[in-house]
């Protein structure tokens, strides 16, 4: 009896953890873009924002920016949400390898209804892989650890 009961309970969580990763990874498919597909939309002057929301760390250790792209913190972004316009098509990346700062910006966005953001797939190095532009970034920043 009391196998059965364990195992039972088992598998109603293992049910339930497969269905929460499922949808998740459906809602990250759902809101995200390839770095082909945003080169195609910044090449047609699409109106469009891109933020660039990687660590200060992994900012300080590469300079570079995708052209056009506004560099946001991701403590400040999660504390303040308002700084993506509701009202138009935004695009987030980080350099994360398993885009973890993007997915927290994401729910939090989705979960305020800014439902006109998007991630880029693969971050800042999925886009340099494809051979993209980037620039330098040149403007002073805070270096917040997010402590």
């Amino acid at each position: 009896m009391a196998v059965t009961l364990t195992a039972t309970c088992a598998l109603v969580l293992f049910i339930t953890l497969w269905i929460k990763c499922t949808k998740e990874r459906n809602e990250m498919e759902q809101h995200s873009i390839t770095p082909e597909s945003l080169y195609m939309l910044l090449a047609s002057n699409q109106d469009v924002l891109l933020f660039d929301i990687r660590q200060p760390l992994d900012f300080l250790a590469d300079l570079e920016i995708i052209p056009g792209a506004m560099r946001l913190s991701p403590k400040e972004l999660l504390e303040n949400p308002s700084l993506i316009p509701k009202e138009k098509d935004s695009i987030v990346y980080c350099t994360c390898p398993s885009d973890k700062t993007t997915r927290a910006i994401l729910h939090r966005a989705l979960a305020m209804h800014f439902l006109r953001v998007k991630f880029l797939k693969g971050g800042l190095e999925g886009w340099k892989a494809m051979g993209y532009p980037v620039e330098p970034y040149e403007k002073p920043f805070h270096l917040d650890t997010g402590t």
